[in-house]
């Protein structure tokens, strides 16, 4: 199967997201009342809802996209990889720019498809739910209802990693290691991004954080496909922070 995939036409992204306020207190009341019923579904006894709020940013109904970052090949022998991050306060501007660009890459790669870690579980569904919460229209590679399987253009290196096998959890942390690719990890991890965003401001580096993620799974995707990898001399980053 992935010897038919087209690397040059393959978009790979990868999402940062925090929980759709700082503290607990200051969201509407309704909503804390449904954090609440949502809440109790993972969290332990003797945590209260505002306790749990910090995982708030996995939901999309209790969470909001800040960074968007995306990589695709454009060159080969050797392989060369350019990096665009949408990131803004504004969550809106932000699925706006990264409409605009996918709608432009679709057009240009006729066989287009988007590439996560764990993509199918969190970063499409979750771009596609925040879409229709700032009433945005959802791009057509995004949208998968009522498409077969294999109309559906997601490749997800989790996914491939299984091989059929769902009974485990391969973080991208993890399969990076045993592959010898450089960790994404070497900064902040997913964990910490709340902290980042909120407390210290500081959004330039979860952007950095995860264009290395877009770049990690790139290079995962190569071995997958046993070609050669992506030299450090051969990324280029067009972001503006």
């Amino acid at each position: 199967m992935l010897s038919n995939i087209k690397v040059e036409e393959v978009l790979f992204l990868d999402i940062e997201t925090v929980p759709l306020a700082s503290s607990f207190g200051t969201i509407d009341p309704s909503m804390q009342t449904l954090w609440d019923k949502k809440s109790r579904l993972f969290r332990s006894p003797d945590q209260s809802p505002e306790d749990a709020w910090g995982r708030a940013g996995i939901y999309s109904e209790f969470g909001r996209i800040i960074c968007i970052s995306v990589g695709f090949i454009k060159e080969k022998n050797p392989f060369g990889f350019r990096l665009k991050s949408f990131h803004n306060d504004d969550e809106k501007v932000l699925l706006l720019e990264f409409t605009d660009m996918l709608s432009k890459f679709t057009r240009s790669k006729k066989e287009s498809q988007l590439c996560a870690h764990n993509g199918k579980e969190f970063d499409f569904p979750y771009i596609a739910r925040r879409m229709i919460i700032n009433n945005l229209i959802i791009p057509e590679i995004l949208d998968n209802a009522g498409k077969k399987p294999w109309e559906v253009k997601f490749l997800d290196t989790m996914d491939l990693w299984k091989f059929g096998d769902y009974k485990n959890y391969t973080s991208l942390e993890l399969l990076t290691s045993i592959l010898g690719i450089p960790t994404p990890k070497d900064d902040i991890d997913g964990s910490m991004v709340a902290n980042v965003y909120y407390e210290q401001k500081n959004l330039a580096r979860i952007v950095r954080y995860c264009e290395k993620d877009v770049l990690a799974i790139a290079r995962v995707l190569l071995r997958f496909m046993n070609l050669p990898g992506i030299p450090d001399d051969k990324i280029e980053s067009v972001t503006v922070i």
